[in-house]
């Protein structure tokens, strides 16, 4: 709606009003796999105090000192292994997912998405549908499961975002959906269509949530809980179809030597092959969408521990990503969210 055909004087600028929109955050990726690239990733990334919560004064020299000159490079060489000709794995795959959802919900919405760090920038994004009409907006973080490091910033990113205009849009936020029984049937077709079509039938599924400092637990983020909920979850769902499979938890992609959450996704694969298991597929159901996490970590990395354990048959099952049971499963998340709104 704009001021077309109102009674406003006609030297009054044009303002757009009444329009619905949707925003899809994640957490990020560099613009090239590159280290000058990745070294500008990086240093947004790890200087947010949500990511590490260490005090300023003693990780700026640390991170400017030593992590952004070695790191850089060795994280450069692993995007440059997953690295698809239109670009990054995860920026890809967000911006189907965006379009998928616009065909899903039609005309009545405005659906974009932004990355937390990188670009596209959540403030370039919420000014973009702000200045498009859209005087509601739906912020919807993919975080199935809460953490102050993931759901947590992407909200003080919106909360930026928002101190900086003066006509702010109406906001609804997606809240975590860890447990959510939409989310886990998701997962569960998913990830039996997947298992289904292996040529060798797996002794174990290892379900491998990212990883976070223990620490952060016993301050009272949710995250550990919530990724335990969702592999029970999910283990309970997939047990009628493959009762023979016997289904794990992990965390991966530690950093740093701090105690992190156990166990640990590489020592769970060396120890599984180590004990006489030979056939292992395994997911990231905590991830929406395929990344350096899962297509690097666990897809590449993943399978060399595996096998040099003496484990032999591996599979690294995709992320629910822009496929059918994603799709529907958020397109049933955003609705709700919409009610009263579309």
């Amino acid at each position: 709606m704009t001021n077309e055909g109102s009674h406003l004087p006609p030297d009054h600028p044009d303002v757009r009003t009444g329009n619905v929109g949707v925003l899809l955050v994640n957490l990020g990726t560099p613009d090239a796999p590159t280290t000058g690239a990745v070294r500008r990733y990086l240093a947004e990334f790890l200087s947010d105090p949500r990511v590490v919560e260490i005090p300023r004064i003693v990780w700026k020299p640390i991170l400017h000192g030593v992590i952004l000159r070695t790191r850089p490079a060795k994280s450069a060489e692993a995007y440059q292994q997953v690295w698809m000709d239109e670009g990054s794995p995860l920026a890809i795959i967000t911006a189907a997912q965006a379009r998928g959802l616009q065909a899903r919900l039609g005309e009545d919405v405005q659906v974009a998405y932004a990355m937390r760090y990188g670009k596209p920038s959540i403030a370039d994004e919420i000014a973009k549908l702000k200045d498009a009409g859209c005087d509601r907006i739906v912020f919807a973080p993919l975080y199935p499961q809460y953490s102050g490091a993931t759901t947590g910033t992407a909200m003080d990113a919106l909360g930026d975002a928002l101190k900086a205009m003066r006509w702010q849009p109406a906001i609804r936020t997606l809240p975590p959906y860890h447990d959510d029984p939409v989310y886990i049937e998701a997962l569960r077709a998913d990830l039996a269509r997947q298992i289904s079509a292996l040529d060798f039938v797996p002794e174990v599924l290892l379900l491998s949530f990212h990883g976070m400092p223990e620490r952060t637990l016993h301050l009272g983020d949710p995250y550990h809980c919530q990724c335990r909920k969702t592999a029970r979850l999910l283990s309970d769902a997939l047990m009628s179809e493959h009762p023979g499979l016997r289904i794990e938890t992990s965390f991966q992609s530690r950093f740093g030597r701090a105690k992190w959450l156990e166990p640990f996704t590489e020592e769970v694969l060396a120890e599984e092959a180590r004990g006489g298991t030979k056939r292992l597929a395994i997911a990231a159901p905590g991830f929406s969408a395929d990344c350096l996490e899962t297509l690097e970590e666990l897809a590449i990395r993943g399978r060399e521990q595996f096998q040099e354990a003496g484990g032999e048959q591996f599979a690294a099952l995709s992320c629910l990503n822009d496929g059918e049971a994603g799709m529907a499963m958020l397109e049933t998340f955003v609705r709700r969210e919409l009610m009263g709104w579309v």
